[in-house]
C-alpha cells in the first residue's frame, strides 16, 4: 500500500492517505495527478463546497484514469472526515471538512481477447497496440478509431463515422473483447468556399491566397495548408476552416471561412552591444495589409558601431512590399530597397539598391527566392581611392529550416545557401558571389539541458579582381557573427601599409555546449575561428585566426538575452577580452 500525507495551513483540507494497492510508482503518480481531491488540499481558498465537488468528481476522474492504463474492475472510494463523499447529499455540505482519504483498488490488470476494427482504407493497418494480448488500455481503443477514421479521411472519405462499438468486459478472464466498425461514407470532392466573417482583404486575394482547390478529391492536409497559408500572411489573428455538415449533390462538400483580421500596424526594435563594435541599434515598422491584399510593408532602420573601435557610425534604411500569391498560391512577389552608410575602419561605402523578385514556399521547411537587383556603391579606402559601382544583380537563395525554435534551437538543422551572378553595367567586370550558412543542434541528457550545436559558413566570390569590388562584395572575419574574441572585420588581405580588404574567400566555424542550470539560466562554452583568402575558391593558403569563452543565458520566454564574454586564441589579429550582448542565441 501507498501512503501520502501533506501537512498544509488549518484552513485547508488535509490529505490523510492516499493509498492505492499497487507496487507501481508510475500508477500511483498518474492517480495522484488525475485527483482533484489532490488539488484541493493545495489550495487554502479551497470551501467546504469545492472540496465536496472535488471528491464526488474524482469518482468518475480516476475510474477514467484506471480505464486508461488498462483496469476496468477498480474500486476507488474517497472519504471526508470519514464519509463516503459520495453519501454526502449535495445540498447538505459540511460547514468544515478537515481531511480526506482516497483508497483505490485497481485490480487485474485487462488483456484485450478479440480486437477488430472494420473496415480499413485501402493500406491502413490499426496501431500496433491494439491485438488480442496486449494490455486493453482505453486509450488504445480511441487511437484505433481516430486512425482508422485519420485514414478514410486521408482517402477522400470526408464523412466517415463510427459505426459499431461492441465492447465486452469478461471480469472471470480479465479480458476485454472490443469489436468496431466504420462506415466510409462517400469519396467526397471539395465543392465550394464559403466566408462567414467580414475582413479588410478583399475576397478574391483571400482566395487566391488558400489556393481552395475546388472539384478535387477532399483532403484534411490540403485543409490545413490552406489555413497555413493564410496564417503566415500575418493579415489574420483567427483562421478557421469548418466542414459543412451536410454534402451537396454530387457528393461535394462545402468549407466554411471564419477570419479574424489582425491589427494592421505592428512596431519593433532591438539593441546589442559588444565592446569592440559598440551599440547597435535597431527598429521597424510594418502594416499587414497595406493596398487591401494581404500586402506586407517592412520598413527597418538600424544605427552600428554607436561608441565602438571600428570606425565611424554606420547607418542603414530599408524597405520591402510583400503581395502574397502575386504569381499564384505559395509564389509571392515583392520588391525591396534600400539605402546606406558604412564608416568602417579601413574603408567607408554608400550604396543604394532596388530590387524586385519573387519567393516561394515548398513547404513548411524549404522556401526559394529569386530577384533582379540594381546596386550603385561609392567606395574609398587608403589603397584604391575613390571607386564607384554600378551592377545589375541576380541573387537567388534556398533555406531550408528544421529547426525546432528560431531563437533557442535544441534539435534540427538549419541550412541557408545563396548566390548572387553579377555584372558591372559601369564596366565589363561579371562574376559570381555564393555564401552557405549550416546549423545543427542536438540535445543531450533526461531533459535534453545539454544542446551541442554547431556552425559552417563559407563564401566565395569569383569573376573579377580585388580592385573592381566594392567592399560588401568580399568577406571579412572576426566579431560576434564569425569570431567571437577577435576585433571586428580584423582578418582580410593585407594590402600593405596598414591597409586591409576583404578576401574573396571565406570559411568561418563555431561550436557550442549551452547547458540549461534552471528554467530561466543558462552557462554556453564556445569557441570559434575564421578564414579568410584573397583569391577565389580559396585558391592561395590565406590566414586563420580563432576565439574562445562562456556566455550566460536568461531565458525570458520568449528569446535568450545572451552575454558572452572571449578572448582570442590563435591568429594575430587581437588581443584582450570582448564582450557581446544581445537577444537570442548566437546562432
Amino acid at each position: 500500500m501507498f501512503s501520502v500525507t501533506a501537512s498544509v495551513p488549518a484552513s485547508a483540507i488535509e490529505i490523510g492517505s492516499f493509498d492505492v494497492a499497487t507496487d507501481d510508482e508510475d500508477m500511483r503518480e498518474t492517480l495522484m495527478q488525475a485527483s482533484l481531491v489532490v488539488a484541493a488540499a493545495d489550495n487554502e481558498q479551497a470551501t467546504p463546497r469545492e472540496v465536496l465537488a472535488a471528491a464526488t468528481a474524482d469518482y468518475a476522474r480516476l475510474v477514467r484514469a484506471l480505464y486508461a492504463m488498462g483496469y476496468y474492475s477498480g474500486v476507488v472510494n474517497i472519504k471526508l472526515d470519514g464519509r463516503e463523499a459520495s453519501a454526502i447529499p449535495t445540498f447538505q455540505v459540511p460547514a468544515s471538512i478537515g481531511q480526506a482519504t482516497v483508497t483505490i483498488n485497481p485490480g487485474p490488470q485487462f488483456a484485450l481477447g478479440v480486437a477488430q476494427i472494420a473496415p480499413l482504407a485501402p493500406g491502413d493497418t490499426p496501431p500496433a497496440d491494439f491485438q488480442p494480448g496486449q494490455p486493453a488500455r482505453s486509450t488504445v481503443l480511441q487511437e484505433t478509431v481516430d486512425s482508422g477514421v485519420s485514414g478514410w479521411r486521408n482517402a477522400g472519405h470526408a464523412k466517415v463515422a463510427l459505426s459499431q462499438q461492441n465492447v465486452t468486459a469478461n471480469h472471470a478472464q480479465n479480458t476485454l473483447s472490443v469489436r468496431l466498425g466504420l462506415a466510409p461514407g462517400p469519396r467526397v470532392t471539395f465543392g465550394k468556399l464559403v466566408r462567414t466573417s467580414d475582413s479588410d482583404v478583399r475576397a478574391e486575394r483571400i482566395a487566391r491566397i488558400a489556393g481552395f482547390p475546388e472539384g478535387t478529391v477532399f483532403s484534411p492536409a490540403e485543409l490545413e495548408t490552406m489555413a497555413k497559408r493564410l496564417r503566415r500572411t500575418g493579415a489574420f489573428s483567427s483562421v478557421s476552416l469548418t466542414e459543412a455538415d451536410v454534402l451537396r449533390n454530387g457528393d461535394t462538400l462545402d468549407v466554411e471561412l471564419a477570419l479574424v483580421d489582425e491589427k494592421p500596424r505592428r512596431f519593433g526594435f532591438g539593441a546589442e552591444i559588444s565592446s569592440f563594435e559598440g551599440l547597435t541599434l535597431s527598429s521597424f515598422w510594418m502594416h499587414r495589409n497595406l493596398l487591401g491584399g494581404a500586402e506586407r510593408l517592412r520598413i527597418e532602420g538600424e544605427m552600428s558601431g554607436i561608441g565602438g573601435q571600428t570606425g565611424g557610425i554606420d547607418y542603414n534604411l530599408s524597405g520591402r512590399l510583400n503581395s502574397p500569391a502575386f504569381f499564384g498560391t505559395d509564389t509571392d512577389g515583392f520588391v525591396y530597397g534600400s539605402i546606406s552608410d558604412e564608416d568602417e575602419e579601413f574603408y567607408n561605402q554608400q550604396e543604394a539598391l532596388f530590387g524586385a523578385g519573387a519567393s516561394r514556399i515548398f513547404s513548411d521547411h524549404l522556401q526559394a527566392e529569386a530577384a533582379l537587383e540594381l546596386r550603385y556603391v561609392k567606395a574609398t579606402d587608403d589603397f584604391y581611392g575613390e571607386r564607384t559601382f554600378f551592377f545589375l544583380n541576380a541573387p537567388v537563395s534556398a533555406t531550408l529550416d528544421h529547426r525546432d525554435d528560431v531563437l533557442n534551437p535544441t534539435t534540427g538543422y538549419y541550412l541557408k545557401a545563396e548566390a548572387m551572378p553579377f555584372v558591372r553595367l559601369d564596366d565589363s567586370d561579371l562574376g559570381l558571389r555564393f555564401y552557405a550558412d549550416g546549423r545543427i543542434f542536438r540535445s543531450v541528457g533526461e531533459a535534453d539541458n545539454v544542446v551541442f550545436a554547431g556552425r559552417v559558413q563559407i563564401g566565395s566570390t569569383v569573376g573579377a579582381d580585388l580592385a573592381n569590388l566594392p567592399p560588401d562584395f568580399l568577406f571579412y572575419s572576426g566579431g560576434g557573427g564569425t569570431v567571437r574574441g577577435q576585433p571586428y572585420q580584423s582578418l582580410g588581405v593585407d594590402l600593405g601599409g596598414g591597409t586591409l580588404s576583404g578576401g574573396k574567400s571565406f570559411v568561418g566555424l563555431s561550436g557550442e555546449v549551452r547547458a540549461s542550470i534552471t528554467d530561466t539560466i543558462g552557462l554556453v562554452g564556445f569557441a570559434d575561428a575564421g578564414f579568410v583568402s584573397a583569391d577565389s575558391l580559396f585558391a592561395d593558403d590565406g590566414d586563420w585566426h580563432a576565439g574562445a569563452g562562456v556566455g550566460l543565458r536568461y531565458n525570458t520566454g520568449i528569446g535568450p538575452i545572451r552575454l558572452d564574454v572571449a578572448a582570442p586564441v590563435g591568429g594575430d589579429t587581437g588581443d584582450g577580452v570582448q564582450f557581446y550582448v544581445g537577444i537570442g542565441q548566437s546562432f
